[in-house]
């Protein structure tokens, strides 16, 4: 009879202890801005980027998040290349990625994590050859990976700041972007 009394005592304080929050657990969307820093064939070239993005979250453990997130962004003035009579450009037009993510929750608000994935960017490439430019459009794949940290600053909305490196070399074209971006989301 006391073990049972202490199994039932034990139940009761369970159910009445606070239910640990779960902060980043859900689906999302959000905006975001940033700057682009492109390295694309000889040349360097910085950009104002801006965005949506939406995903969900998943807490699989008290500290741990993993996620999924998909966003699309443009960029404005991200001409890029060397000029002269032999040179060539590339234009984004937009891109987009797909992503996970593994965060560790820092407190009840806060979290650090690191993301990687698929990245695709459209762009317009002219070339110059002997004073004749040539101008298509292309597709250009590739990875990202970086990390960063995301704040709750109320039940449904949280802000973050991030960094992105993203590698879209092809065809022995070098092309690469590093992203700084701060956001704002809305947890459903």
């Amino acid at each position: 009879m006391k073990k049972l009394m202490l199994v039932g005592a034990a139940l009761v304080a369970l159910s009445a202890a606070p239910a640990m929050a779960q902060s980043f657990q859900g689906p999302y969307v959000g905006v975001q801005a940033g700057l682009n820093h492109d390295i694309a064939i000889q040349d360097k070239k910085d950009a104002f980027v801006a965005g949506v993005f939406a995903g969900y979250d998943q807490q699989v453990a008290p500290n741990i998040v993993l996620g999924v997130e998909g966003g699309f962004s443009v960029a404005a003035s991200d001409r890029l290349g060397p000029s002269g009579t032999n040179a060539a450009t590339i234009d984004p037009n937009y891109s987009f990625d797909l992503s996970a993510r593994a965060g560790y929750l820092v407190g009840e608000k806060s979290l650090v994590y690191v993301r990687g994935g698929y990245a695709n960017s459209r762009a317009d490439v002219s070339t110059t050859l002997a004073n004749v430019t040539t101008t298509d459009k292309r597709t250009f794949d590739g990875w990202f990976a970086g990390g960063g940290v995301e704040h709750k600053l109320t039940d449904n909305v949280s802000a973050r700041l991030e960094y992105r490196f993203t590698d879209l070399d092809q065809n022995a074209s070098k092309y690469q972007r590093h992203q700084a971006l701060v956001g704002v989301a809305y947890r459903f």
